[in-house]
């Protein structure tokens, strides 16, 4: 192919060999041309010298010399002489006139005014018989060339200047008007050869020569200029036209290529059409040595990278080529005479003459911006052809379009396909393949169209049919039934009947049967099926489902939550979650009646509307319509409501549902011209508005079950915010536990696979070959219409035949036939009158109108009205039934509702009934599960898009009872299998059970692959008998009469015994099986009434005996037990149910969307094992969307700022429960929500209140809202710890306990047993001054959170402070991290920005505008859920808030809090506990204190004016409240309360501004607790302790310290040394505090584990202390923790006595320990002038010395008095001072002492553990 071209592309000859093929394809009647590579190879040599002349080049001026050189060079046959037409009988043959007699020399003209039309040139055009003399003539300068020979329009446009005539569209044609006399076939090239000017004296002279020279080399890209403009003008003067044909050869739409004028020769227009229905040349002009007329080869120029197109051929075709009688007359003796020569080339009448040169683009129903003069379709177009031409866009723009558009065809099919070429060769590299010349767009467009003029007959009228829009597809079919087109079709059916017209037979049949059937009939309705003599038989099985979730819906339900709370914690801040207080929704639905109902039958029974607060006790139905909205006209009303209310509530979280999501996805400025339908782009014009992209509290959620179109380059959803439906099933298991199994597309088609039972998809032969046979007969007519009359027919003549018309078997197919039985019969089988429901899918509107008169016809006549149902389902309408069903229902659903009729398809259940489903697209309808046929035999199936293709098979998705097995629920079938051949070949024939007329076979592998095959043989034989009928006159018929009489068709008569009888004996006697004929009589000879049940022995009989039934079992219920059967059109069907090499069915790879395309046609394939969630990731790669698209705009430079931050999108298989998931989504949406405004807070009663006592005076009035100073000094301190979380402490006695043992035993008890249970929570809502942890955004704390995304991370630095403290022994080193924006609470040195104190306001500052008190927050564990963000508990206050954590909790801490101040502890108290924190918080702050003194005084404040309080805040604050006293009663004595929530900010203002407040050492309030009592706030102020939540003065407690050793209790421990100190606490009664379970954190982040293992073993407190020098083994905990948890269980062993004594409580010096519940202690200090209880009178069961310092000494010890074998336990830091206190303090003079009872903490002496030394008093 190459190497033997020398110079030339070596894609050229190809091109050739390919304008070859494709030229005799379209003039063939054989649609399969010569292959093209055996050309290419087998004849390369006889084209050598010709290719090798034709690369010469010519410079010669001469142009004729060229011409002729070339015209020598094309072939090696000899020439063939040219002969003109003859003129028309008395025209004018004069050179130089025209036929009407004008001069046309230039000579003669020059000075005449001659007419040119705008864009025409005149040129001069030499004669052969005048070389003197130029012939002007007016030529369409789009078909001449440049100044560059290049860029001519391939044919011809001119006018006559002599006689005027205009319209000349063939150079042959103008060139005999002219009377050029040509010898040789004309040319423009050779004829037209100068420009024509005038110059300044007016006169008409030659120009410029035109530049044809280049003609061969013509551009890639046309200019815009370049169109013909008279695209489908006829000629007007041409010898004979095409002969008339009875029938034409190809009954489709011819193809048409347009904008192929770069590559086709010119002979061949820039177009391709199968049908061509006018003549060529005669069998002698293929008389060249060449079987392939060659082409001149042009020369290479400089670099050109890609040559033009080759000149025209004039030569004859190849021997091969069939002559032209053959092709294009279906005459016997066609009449050749009327045939010349000069009908070849571009002459002809009709056919490819006059086929269009220009480009086309967009379908010809949108508007095309067009450059040049409009272009006419003329009326006599489709006269011409026989058929619609479909014209091809292929290169540039297209001219516009007026006429009669209605008789073609746009498409932009080919355009799509090669447009990307340029992109291959990127494409190879990027995959690694070496690189090559990309293939050029014309050379795939040739290709394309070699391969598209050998379609088959039938493609092309599918693919010619697939270029209407839904629109015009409906309008074809309705002009078509309007205009009485089909009236010969109705005709053609009539003649089938063997008694004559159906019609009169169905007359005839009523009229003899009237009274018959009206009797037998009313009787079978009312009498029941089964039952006893009383008729008492009910059928139990009836169930409509009502909303139920199931466990798969709650697990997507929770995956959408899931997903939705990733968007909010993400750091986009796109969805503020715990803004919301509410969800409200709004479901989107597409405009059909039936799924607006459905989806409010849904909402009603869910409860959603209910849960979520929208609407109280009362639904009604008018409320739940405005939740959900159909997509129609009026959507705008009630979605304008909806963004209305959005806009008013912004603290509703509103949900926009967007169900069926792949329905409508026009693009709104598409949608806005005048032709569209004005309901198409609503979804883009309301879901993709402004007002909904902006809003931050509309989510918007896409549902679909075909989620392909919205996932493309351009898509809105990001693929993270993508949820799919989980997979039911994983190796086999049930994941969800579920007792339905769920049969979709691939359960489908699994039951197609070998192995199998029965398929549940199928076809039906018979009705194809009918259909096929029919659409050759009557080729006008579009295919849906012949189809649906085929099957309406069909189904018409079934019914008939179940009714005993047995001659009407004939005319149906098995299947049909199978489908009418068991309708009818199926009701007879339930004592209710249950039955099944038959699906009937036409697309078409207007053909589902038709087919349901015709079939209600048909019922009517044969009297079955009260049988079953014929439903129009229409999706622009409700449903109607009749009365007669209306009732049934209504008893069956137990209705008491007079006016009840059904809305939704679903609540059909149990209705015997044909649903006539219509529509172009289903809508998200559901069907019930009495469904048992889904007949799609006449879906569009020219419509082959993913989409389009699974949405129609989605209708037949059912759940099917898995109670039931699955093989045997798939293989119950319901074929009529009355074939004697298929029964013959059933292996275990009496073990069959026939039900529901048929047999449940149990085949071997080989009947199975004969039943996927779905070409029975029982079809066959139908499809024989069957196509008699359907052939021509002339052929002969394929089956006998006899045949047919032996036809397997069954004869199923329900209305008398004579009709069955009569017919069973018809197909008896023809019966050759003696046997089977008898049990076939056996089983079909009935009653009118079947019997109750059929015998074991008639289990072979034939499947169509449907009378042999259990009546015990209803058929409703066993159609819900098994899958719908499917019927589809073949094309479909081998479609769907072939696979590719990865197992992926073929359907799966179509292009996914009809308004999307494949963004390159070099794309990996998709294969099986892809997920959900990779084929997205395909879609998203592969495919761009069209300008129609909704989303063929949203493209932003390749940024990732397209997707819609709050766009969800729901995908899962059809019918599977989408909806009952997104309505628990909402649910568990709402309780999220609700959820994250409340919180779990601790509710508990206040403990140990008996211990007070019942007298005690109040010191305050009720109204009182400040503490007197001095009143509260005469108020007793109550020792008692009242703080529930102290349940299992110790309790303090202040006195001899009076309390009788008994209640404090009981409360011991109680203890012990709830330790370890949960505490007592209550949800509270979160009130406006909450304090809220991480999760929480707001916009007004955004900029308090430092999480402004319009700013980077708040910068922050790091400052040391230190300060000395004695107790510690050396220096301590804090560290603050101070944020940019806090640093003016500090003061730094100037030279060198030191840290050197935190400003501290005055006592006397009055300002409101800030809170006076830092506060300090210890925590650990909690960076996320520590109650941090006081924004809005201060109330926008400012206030000075410092984290106090532990080193290694800095950067994690720091990461989420970065606008907060943070206190970093020394790395030494990593391991230690709240203590630690509290002390270096209290020193931290009074250093402070002093060294704001310093630097204030010197300001010249006096140091006691600096403020000395601090806060010290636990994390778990949550909200504050404020009891509000009414004491208006008419006694003083009697009041009322309430208790609201208040501010922080409130608080602690009114807390600051309390008289004489320095007087108090802590102030603090009380917990809350919804249990409170009226007697504990009727005291305003109580002295007591304090917790979680105090203000400490650091002044007065300078010499009181926080144990920095203690992890539990250490605030008790404060506060007793404290009050021993002499130091005021007050508690403010009137207000508390509410502290929020937190889970993790805190306490619990301590775990006691082995220091030798890693084992995470739990260790008993019982080991955390162990004997000295032991081999215990040691643990990895501080040496103090293991001493608190150890005494809390287990203090009982030191202090035997002790044990539930509480009348002798534990003496405890200078510190409180918790020796658990049972053991009370008493706290003494033993500080000089202490204020202690009186223990005069107190008997101590035990003595506990906690670290010793120096003020206990002997004496103070000798005061109190001990019981006898009272236990001593002394506590240090070594043992060796536990041998010096025991000297120091004589202990042996009253205590003994046992080697055995000293003790330590488990710990590893580098862990500096505790020692203890336990003795008895003596």
């Amino acid at each position: 192919m190459g190497n033997s071209y020398a110079g030339q592309l070596k894609t050229t000859r190809f091109e050739e060999v390919l304008h070859n093929s494709i030229e005799a394809s379209l003039r063939s009647n054989n649609l399969v041309p010569r292959p093209v590579f055996s050309q290419l190879y087998l004849e390369a040599e006889q084209h050598l010298s010709s290719l090798e002349a034709g690369n010469r080049v010519d410079n010669e001026e001469d142009e004729e010399e060229e011409e002729e050189e070339e015209e020598s060079s094309e072939s090696s046959s000899p020439p063939i002489t040219y002969q003109m037409k003859p003129p028309p009988e008395g025209g004018c043959t004069t050179d130089g006139f025209c036929q009407a007699g004008k001069d046309l020399r230039l000579a003669s003209v020059s000075n005449d005014p001659i007419e040119v039309p705008s864009g025409f040139l005149l040129v001069g055009a030499k004669s052969p018989n005048l070389p003197d003399h130029l012939l002007v003539c007016a030529v369409d300068k789009r078909f001449l060339p440049d100044d560059h020979g290049r860029n001519a329009l391939l044919g011809f446009s001119g006018n006559c200047i002599g006689c005027g005539k205009k319209g000349f569209c063939y150079f042959t044609e103008f060139s005999i008007h002219i009377n050029l006399k040509l010898t040789t076939q004309p040319k423009k090239q050779k004829h037209l050869k100068y420009y024509l000017v005038r110059n300044a004296q007016g006169t008409l002279t030659k120009g410029s020569a035109i530049c044809w020279k280049g003609a061969e080399f013509r551009s890639r890209q046309p200019s815009s200029s370049t169109f013909s403009n008279l695209l489908f003008q006829p000629p007007e003067n041409t010898g004979s036209s095409a002969p008339v044909m009875n029938e034409p050869v190809i009954a489709t739409h011819p193809i048409v290529q347009a904008g192929m004028q770069q590559m086709v020769p010119d002979h061949l227009p820039t177009t391709a059409s199968l049908p061509v229905y006018n003549g060529k040349d005669s069998p002698q002009q293929h008389s060249m040595k060449s079987n392939v007329s060659s082409m001149t080869r042009p020369p290479v120029l400089g670099t050109l990278a890609n040559p033009g197109p080759p000149k025209k051929r004039h030569k004859g075709w190849s021997p091969e080529s069939p002559s032209s009688n053959e092709a294009w007359n279906l005459q016997p003796n066609p009449p050749l005479t009327s045939r010349s020569k000069n009908d070849g080339g571009g002459g002809g009448g009709g056919g490819l003459s006059c086929l269009p040169h220009a480009p086309l683009a967009g379908p010809v129903s949108s508007p095309v911006v067009a450059s040049g003069e409009p272009v006419s379709v003329p009326d006599n177009l489709l006269k011409i052809f026989k058929a619609k031409p479909v014209i091809f866009k292929g290169h540039g723009n297209f001219p516009y379009l007026c006429g009669n558009l209605s008789d073609v065809i746009v498409s932009p099919l080919l355009y799509t396909c090669y447009k990307n070429a340029q992109s291959l060769s990127r494409a190879y590299e990027q995959y690694g393949a070496s690189t090559m010349q990309p293939i050029s767009e014309e050379m795939q467009l040739l290709l394309t169209v070699y391969y598209l003029v050998q379609l088959g007959k039938y493609q092309a009228r599918i693919l010619s049919e697939s270029m209407l829009s839904p629109a015009e597809y409906q309008k074809e079919v309705s002009y078509e039934l309007v205009t009485g087109k089909v009236e010969a079709l109705g005709a053609f059916f009539s003649t089938l009947c063997p008694d004559g017209d159906v019609d009169v037979l169905l007359d005839k049949f009523y009229q003899e049967n009237r009274s018959h059937i009206s009797s037998s009939l009313s009787a079978l309705v009312n009498k029941p099926a089964a039952g006893d003599a009383a008729g008492t038989a009910v059928c139990t099985s009836y169930n409509l489902e009502h909303h139920q979730i199931r466990p798969f819906q709650l697990a997507v339900a929770q995956k959408l939550l899931s997903h939705v709370c990733s968007i909010a914690d993400s750091s986009t801040q796109n969805l503020d979650l715990g803004s919301f207080e509410k969800v409200d929704f709004l479901i989107c639905v597409p405009p059909s009646e039936v799924t607006y109902q459905q989806t409010l039958f849904h909402l009603w029974h869910s409860g959603v509307l209910l849960e979520l607060g929208l609407e109280k006790e009362h639904l009604t139905k008018q409320r739940v319509e405005q939740h959900v909205v159909k997509l129609d006209a009026e959507a705008q009303t009630k979605f304008k409501a909806f963004l209305q209310n959005s806009m008013q509530n912004p603290h509703t979280l509103f949900v926009l549902i967007h169900d069926h999501a792949h329905w409508d996805l026009v693009s709104a400025v598409h949608s806005l011209y005048p032709q569209s339908d004005p309901a198409m782009g609503l979804v883009d014009r309301l879901l993709n508005c402004r007002e909904v992209k902006d809003a931050p509290n509309i989510v918007t959620l896409h549902v679909t079950s075909f989620p392909y179109a919205l996932q493309t380059q351009h898509t809105r959803i990001s693929p993270y915010n993508e949820i799919h439906w989980p997979s039911l099933y994983n190796n086999g298991v049930d994941l969800y536990h579920e007792n339905k199994k769920y049969y979709g597309l691939s359960e489908f088609i699994e039951s197609t696979l070998s192995g199998h039972s029965l398929p549940l998809l199928r076809y039906d032969s018979s009705f194809e070959a009918m259909v096929m046979a029919l659409g050759k007969r009557f080729p006008r007519l579009h295919s849906a219409v012949i189809r649906t009359f085929v099957l309406v027919q069909h189904y018409s003549a079934a019914m008939m035949a179940v009714c005993g018309l047995s001659q009407m078997k004939n005319y149906t197919t098995v299947e049909t036939l199978e489908i009418a039985q068991n309708l009818i019969n199926s009701s007879r089988q339930c004592p209710n009158r249950h039955g099944l429901m038959v699906v009937l899918r036409i697309p078409c509107i207007p053909l589902a109108a038709v087919a349901y008169e015709r079939l209600n016809h048909v019922r009517e006549r044969l009297a079955l009205e009260d049988h079953f149902e014929i439903i129009l389902g229409n999706p622009n309408s409700g449903i109607t039934i009749g009365k007669h069903f209306i009732e049934q229902l209504k008893i069956w659903q137990k209705i008491e509702d007079a006016e009840w009729k059904p809305q939704t398809y679903l609540e059909l259940e149990g209705l015997p009934c044909i649903l006539i489903f219509s529509g172009m697209d289903p809508q998200g309808e559901s069907l019930p599960r009495s469904l048992r046929y889904c007949d799609l035999r006449l879906i569009n199936s020219s419509c082959l898009v993913r989409t389009a293709l699974e949405q129609e098979l989605g209708l037949a998705a059912y759940f099917v009872s898995s109670e039931v097995p699955v093989e045997k629920a798939v293989g119950a079938n319901d074929v009529l299998e009355s074939d004697p051949e298929k029964l013959s070949s059933t292996d275990n024939e009496d073990e069959e059970t026939v039900t529901e007329g048929s047999a449940s076979e149990k085949r071997s592998p080989v009947k199975r692959e004969r039943s996927g095959s779905h070409d029975s043989a029982a079809s066959s034989v139908s499809s024989k008998a069957s196509s008699t009928a359907f052939c021509s006159e002339t052929s002969p018929p394929l089956v006998t009469a006899g045949e047919v009489g032996k036809s397997p068709h069954p004869v199923l008569s329900s209305s008398t015994e004579e009709s069955v009888n009569n017919s069973e004996k018809q197909r008896l006697k023809a019966d050759k099986d003696s046997k089977l004929a008898a049990k076939a009589a056996q089983a079909s000879i009935t009653s009118s009434s079947p019997p109750p049940f059929s015998s074991p022995s008639a289990s072979s009989a034939p499947a169509h005996s449907s009378f042999v039934l259990q009546a015990s079992q209803c058929s409703m219920t066993k159609a819900s037990q098994q899958p719908p059967i499917v019927y589809l059109p073949k094309l479909v069907h081998d479609m769907v149910t072939s696979a590719d090499s990865t197992g992926l069915p073929k359907s799966s790879s179509l292009l996914p969307y009809h308004s999307v395309m494949w963004a390159s046609s070099f794309r990996p394939l998709m294969s099986k094992m892809m997920t959900c969630t990779e084929q997205s990731l395909y879609y998203r790669q592969w495919t761009v969307p069209k300008p129609i698209h909704m989303d063929y705009n949203n493209r932003n430079e390749g940024r990732m700022d397209t997707f819609h931050p709050r766009r969800l999108l729901l995908s899962g298989p059809p019918q599977i429960g989408k909806t009952g998931a997104y309505l628990q989504f909402l649910s568990i949406l709402s309780r999220m929500l609700v959820r994250l405004t409340e919180v779990d807070v601790y509710d508990e009663e206040e403990i140990n209140t008996d211990v007070k006592e019942e007298s005690e005076p109040y010191y305050h009035q009720s109204g009182d809202v400040w503490p007197d100073p001095e009143t509260f000094k005469k108020m007793p301190f109550d020792y008692t710890i009242h703080d529930p979380k102290y349940e299992d402490a110790s309790l303090i006695c202040s006195r001899v306990q009076k309390t009788s043992s008994e209640s404090q035993d009981s409360t011991a008890s109680r203890k012990q047993e709830d330790l370890y249970m949960r505490r007592q929570t209550t949800r509270m809502r979160l009130s406006k001054y909450a304090a809220y942890n991480t999760y929480h955004h707001c916009e007004q704390c955004h900029q308090y959170m430092g999480f402004n995304p319009r700013y980077q991370l708040y910068e922050s630095t790091l400052h040391a402070f230190a300060f000395s403290y004695s107790m510690l022994g050396e220096e301590i080193q804090l560290h603050f991290i101070i944020p940019k924006s806090k640093e003016h609470h500090f003061v730094f040195s100037h030279p060198g920005r030191q840290l050197e104190s935190m400003r501290l306001p005055l006592v006397t500052d009055k300002s409101q505008d800030y809170i006076k008190s830092p506060t300090f927050t210890p925590t650990t564990g909690r960076h996320e859920h520590g109650l941090f963000n006081l924004y809005h508990a201060m109330d926008g206050a400012s206030h000075l808030h410092v984290l106090v954590v532990k080193e290694y909790e800095m950067a994690i801490y720091k990461k989420y809090w970065p606008n907060h101040i943070m206190l970093v502890l020394p790395s030494i108290f990593n391991s230690a506990g709240v203590g630690a924190a509290h002390f270096l918080i209290k020193e931290l702050s009074y250093h402070n204190l002093e060294l704001e003194r310093n630097r204030q005084e010197e300001l010249g404040i006096k140091p006691q004016d600096i403020w000395p309080f601090i806060v010290i805040s636990d994390d778990s604050c949550v909200m504050w409240n404020a009891v509000e006293m009414d004491c208006s009663g008419d006694r003083k004595s009697e009041y009322t309360w309430t208790e609201r929530n208040i501010s922080l900010k409130q608080i602690l203002q009114h807390i600051e501004s309390t008289p004489d407040v320095t007087h108090y050492a802590l102030i603090g309030m009380r917990k809350w607790s919804s249990k409170t009592k009226s007697r504990e706030i009727k005291e305003p102020f109580s002295c007591c302790h304090v917790h979680d939540f105090i203000m400490l003065n650091v002044d007065l407690t300078q010499n009181v310290q926080y144990n920095q050793n203690r992890f539990v209790c250490d605030d008790v421990d404060f506060n007793l040394r404290a009050h021993s100190a002499g130091l005021l606490i007050c508690r403010f009664n009137r207000f508390s505090v509410m502290k929020k379970q937190i889970a993790v954190g805190g306490q619990r982040s301590f775990h006691i584990k082995s220091k030798v293992s890693d084992n995470p073993v739990s260790i008993a407190p019982a080991q955390y202390i162990c004997a000295p020098d032991s081999k215990h083994t040691f643990l990895a905990a501080p040496a103090q923790l293991l001493l608190e948890k150890y005494l809390q269980y287990h203090s009982h062993r030191f202090f035997p006595l002790s044990l539930k004594n509480y009348s002798h409580p534990v003496l405890s010096v200078d510190c409180y320990l918790n020796l658990g519940p049972q053991i009370a202690v008493c706290y003494v200090s033993s500080r000089p002038h202490s204020l202690n209880v009186t223990c005069s009178d107190m008997v101590f069961s035990g003595l506990l010395l906690y670290l010793c310092d120096s003020f206990v000494v002997a004496n103070f010890l000798k005061k109190f008095h001990f019981l006898k074998g009272a236990t001593l336990c002394v506590i240090c830091q070594d043992r060796n001072s536990l041998r010096q206190t025991v000297v120091r303090l004589e202990l042996e003079d009253e205590w003994q002492f046992r080697l055995r009872d000293e003790f330590q903490t488990a710990n590893a002496k580098e862990d500096k553990p505790l020692f203890f030394l336990t003795g008895r008093h003596i």
